[in-house]
C-alpha cells in the first residue's frame, strides 16, 4: 500500500518523536556485532529525516543515547561516540541540501568532546535553515530534563523574580531543553517494545504513542508515512468527550 497518499497533509503533526530501537537485536539476527546494526541505523535516520522533511513536519526529535545508555559496554559506547562524530560530518551536507535545521537537547557538555564539537559545528552550520528542526536527544534524560526545570525555577524563586504560587504548566515549559518547541503529538518507537523509556516525560503527556515491530535499521519511510495514517484516523480529545470536539 502506498501510505503516503493517505496522508492528509493538512493534517500532519507538528512534531515526530522517535525511539529508535532494535539496533542490537536486528545486528544479532543478522550474525553481526550491535555495532553494525547501530551503522546501518543510520540509513533509516537518514530516510526518515528526508521523509519529515518533504511531507513538512516541523519537529522531528529522535531519541539517539539517553543517560542509561552509558551504562552498556564500553566498546559499544565508544563506538557509538564515533559513529555520531561521522554521522553528523557526512549527513551535514544532506541536511543543508534538505533546509534543515539542527538542534540537540539532553547534558551534550558531558559528551566526549569530538562528539560535542561535531554537533556543535553541525548546528552552526545549520542553523539558517527554516524547514524542519531535526532535534537529536543525546545523553538524554527526562527525568534529567524536568530536574534541571525544576532548579531553575527554584532559583527564580529564590532570587526574587517570581513567586513559587505563581508557577504555572507554562513556566515548567519553558524551562524544559526543548523550551519553544511544540510538545510532540506522535511518538513512534520501533522493535515492538512499549514504553518510552525516561523519553520526554512532560512533553508527552498527551502525545499519541505508536509502537511497530520493525526493527530500527528495517524502518523505512513507508513505515513512517503509515504511522501517521494511523496518527490521523485517531480522535484526540485531551480529556473531553466525542461531542465536545470540533
Amino acid at each position: 500500500m502506498d501510505w503516503k497518499t493517505k496522508i492528509d497533509t493538512k493534517r500532519l503533526p507538528r512534531h515526530i518523536a522517535v525511539i529508535m530501537d532494535g539496533n542490537g537485536r536486528w545486528a544479532k539476527e543478522q550474525g553481526k556485532p550491535r555495532v553494525f546494526g547501530h551503522r546501518s541505523g543510520v540509513k533509516s535516520v537518514r530516510e526518515i529525516t528526508e521523509a519529515a522533511a518533504e511531507l513538512g513536519v516541523e519537529y522531528l526529535t529522535l531519541y539517539a543515547f539517553s543517560t542509561e545508555n552509558w551504562s552498556r559496554p564500553k566498546l559499544e559506547v565508544s563506538a557509538l561516540m564515533r559513529l555520531l562524530v561521522e554521522t553528523v560530518y557526512q549527513e551535514t551536507n544532506t541536511l543543508m541540501e534538505n533546509n534543515i535545521r539542527l538542534r540537540a537537547i539532553g547534558e551534550i557538555d558531558k559528551l566526549p568532546k569530538a562528539t560535542c564539537q561535531a554537533l556543535l559545528e553541525g548546528i552552526e552550520k545549520t542553523k539558517a535553515n527554516t524547514g524542519t528542526t531535526l532535534v537529536l536527544a543525546l545523553n538524554y534524560s527526562g527525568k534529567w530534563d524536568i530536574t534541571q526545570a525544576t532548579r531553575h525555577l527554584a532559583a527564580e524563586v529564590a532570587a526574587g523574580r517570581l513567586r513559587s504560587e505563581d508557577i504555572t504548566d507554562s513556566h515548567v515549559a519553558a524551562a524544559l531543553s526543548t523550551q519553544g518547541m511544540p510538545d510532540p503529538e506522535l511518538l513512534i518507537r520501533t522493535s515492538g517494545e512499549a514504553r518510552i523509556s525516561n523519553f520526554l516525560l512532560w512533553q508527552l503527556a498527551y502525545a499519541e504513542l505508536y509502537f511497530s515491530p520493525v526493527f530500527w535499521p528495517d524502518f523505512r519511510k513507508a513505515n513512517f508515512y503509515q504511522a501517521i495514517v494511523d496518527f490521523q484516523h485517531r480522535e484526540r480529545r485531551f480529556g473531553k468527550i466525542s461531542e465536545q470536539i470540533v
